[in-house]
């Protein structure tokens, strides 16, 4: 059994802590979030008063945070005053490169092996225990954490050094959130032309524009039964947080001087799509905005 401080309860942080005390370790979990705690609590966590309190005495902390600038405070002023030598750090916020980088910087100069292990799988996945980890870090940090990242996860990759797993994760997020918009646009430009739905499915799910995005999570109601668009758009990776990871996508380009047309152009659909109020519907939920409903 190990302790772990685990700080971050929200959607996505919650059901990892909890799929952590199903595998026998010990979780003090901290949140701003009063009622996180108390499912914490009645699942067996303990809840701690503070972070400081929840890093006190643990073998590992993971932090599930919103941003860059909450995983850089609560680090410099929470876990790195707290933490007992060799504590061992696994931050799975969605962040920017450039301030995992740095944070993982601040941990190798105090003497904390750390990783950015950021996740991709959703709610369901985090509540299954079937999250995808994109893990920056060496070689030995991630042999470290692979016994923790499999009870909360089934397919853990090894991207490289750190900031490599942040790297993945938006890479891969710019891909789906262009991805989403394409195979909407096709599904509303089919309604106009009088073509059925499930028959463009059939074809494009099995010829040249199979992705995810048609055959996985299709965003209109029929063809795939278990995606969003079966039940009102009901979040299961929200617009808001598309547009967050296609904007850090876009901050990532800037940095680096890449050129990514369909990733901006990406980024500004949905900052309106979210502006108009759509933030809480899953992001597959554009469809309805491309069909004009």
């Amino acid at each position: 059994m190990t302790t772990i401080a685990f700080i971050g309860l929200g959607n996505m942080g919650l059901p990892m802590a909890k799929n952590l005390l199903g595998a026998g370790h010990a979780v003090r979990g901290f949140d701003l979030s009063s009622e996180s705690l108390e499912k914490l609590t009645a699942a067996g966590g303990t809840a701690a008063a503070s972070a400081a309190e929840a890093v006190s005495g643990a073998e590992v902390v993971v932090t599930m945070l919103p941003a860059g600038k909450h995983v850089r405070a609560v680090y410099e002023e929470s876990v790195f005053p707290n933490a007992a030598p060799g504590t061992f750090f696994i931050d799975c916020s969605t962040i920017d490169v450039d301030t995992s980088r740095a944070v993982a910087a601040d941990a190798a100069a105090k003497g904390f092996p750390m990783l950015d292990a950021p996740v991709s799988g959703g709610t369901g996945g985090a509540e299954a225990g079937t999250l995808t980890f994109m893990v920056g870090g060496d070689d030995a940090a991630f042999e470290r954490a692979s016994p923790f990242l499999k009870v909360m996860g089934a397919t853990i990759v090894h991207a490289g050094g750190s900031g490599s797993g942040q790297a993945a994760k938006i890479c891969n997020n710019m891909v789906l959130g262009i991805s989403m918009i394409a195979v909407s646009e096709a599904f509303a430009l089919a309604d106009k032309l009088g073509l059925d739905r499930q028959k463009l499915f059939d074809i494009s799910s099995k010829s040249s524009g199979q992705c995810w995005a048609m055959t996985s999570y299709c965003p209109v109601p029929g063809p795939v039964p278990t995606s969003p668009a079966n039940r009102e758009y009901q979040a299961g990776f929200s617009a808001a947080m598309m547009l967050k990871d296609l904007d850090l996508a876009q901050q990532a380009a800037e940095s680096a001087k890449a050129t990514t047309p369909m990733g901006k152009k990406a980024a500004e659909f949905y900052g309106n799509f979210v502006s108009e109020g759509n933030g809480a519907l899953d992001f597959s939920a554009v469809f309805k905005k491309l069909r004009g409903n």
